[in-house]
């Protein structure tokens, strides 16, 4: 199943200060002073070498901390409504709406804090109808990646409301998808004023950026190293429509002709990208950034030779709701600020 998701936090690979304390105040070097001579000579050239890699080294993360949700007042009052989210990302949106208080469950990608007292109802990404039923829900919203159809189908005849709603990878899904919601709650009202806010939030960050021969080119890598899953987004990964918001290049949207791509040196060496934007989980998964540089063709790339790679919530990156506008403003600084680290 497809899922996914303050400023952005720098994280420096070495310090200046542990480089000069390794470099020139190490004890042993002290006692030698028969080496004191060339140690003097050697060691700013060293200090130097050291301390330059260090630089390029350079890895940005946004989490859940990093980014705000856009909500508004509710137009309709909802009463008797009691409401369980399975749809990918479907709580974060109904709380935006105004209706918080009438959610009783929810899926596991909708991640905001003020969720944190709704109860996630799924196993991994999984549907157990005998939770949701105990929740005594009057509504329960599933979408194409719900299941498995045994669940759904023990739910609807248990007299629940089943609607279904579409998933979101673009600015246009995500729009739809409000509305459906919208319709769902018998709330089209809210939804329309969700829309037009989170709308023109967003459109700010569009299209931005200087010619496309001078955009930075960004790939989007999604890993999952104990799995051995190594994939290259391209056209319709959901990542394509973040990052042409910055004003960067997906360079992956640009040249490859699939949602993902499996990962090979060929590849790799076919999009040479700037920087390679990663999930932090996936990034952990493979070792970070210095295992990262060992998967096949990375090192090679201008992103891998400088350890540019901006690594993003998993729950965050690929969501699509009322946290999108501040992830693409927190994408875009960060993308600027690690291409001239």
């Amino acid at each position: 199943m497809q899922t996914v998701v303050p400023e952005c936090k720098k994280v420096s690979r070495q310090n200046i200060r542990i480089c000069r304390a390794d470099l020139w105040h190490n004890g042993q070097m002290r006692r030698l002073p028969t080496l004191k001579v060339i140690a003097l000579t050697l060691m700013p050239i060293l200090f130097l070498t050291a301390c330059a890699q260090s630089s390029a080294n350079s890895q940005t993360e946004i989490t859940q901390a990093d980014v705000t949700s856009i909500s508004i007042d509710p137009v309709e009052k909802l009463t008797d409504v009691r409401i369980v989210t399975l749809a990918n990302g479907a709580a974060e949106l109904i709380a935006a709406m105004g209706y918080l208080d009438n959610l009783v469950g929810r899926d596991i990608a909708s991640s905001t804090t003020e969720l944190k007292d709704v109860p996630i109802v799924t196993s991994g990404h999984q549907v157990i109808p005998e939770t949701i039923i105990a929740l005594q829900p009057t509504l329960v919203i599933i979408d194409d990646a719900t299941g498995p159809d045994s669940a759904i189908t023990k739910l609807e005849s248990s007299g629940i409301r089943i609607v279904k709603i579409s998933q979101s990878w673009n600015l246009t899904d995500l729009m739809i998808k409000i509305d459906q919601i919208g319709t769902a709650l018998g709330a089209p009202k809210s939804a329309t004023l969700l829309r037009k806010v989170l709308s023109e939030s967003i459109s700010g960050n569009l299209d931005v950026g200087g010619p496309a021969d001078k955009k930075l080119k960004v790939a989007f890598l999604y890993l999952r190293g104990t799995s051995s899953i190594y994939l290259v987004g391209g056209p319709g990964s959901g990542a394509d429509y973040l990052i042409k918001a910055t004003g960067a290049t997906d360079i992956g949207a640009q040249k490859l002709d699939k949602p993902f791509t499996p990962l090979t040196a060929e590849t790799m060496a076919k999009l040479n990208p700037d920087l390679i934007l990663v999930m932090i989980a996936g990034l952990e998964s493979v070792g970070g950034v210095t295992g990262l540089v060992e998967l096949p063709g990375i090192a090679q790339t201008a992103a891998g030779k400088n350890r540019q790679v901006v690594a993003v919530d998993d729950s965050l990156l690929l969501s699509f709701g009322p946290r999108t506008p501040s992830l693409i403003s927190r994408l875009a600084a960060a993308f600027g600020v690690i291409a001239i680290a």
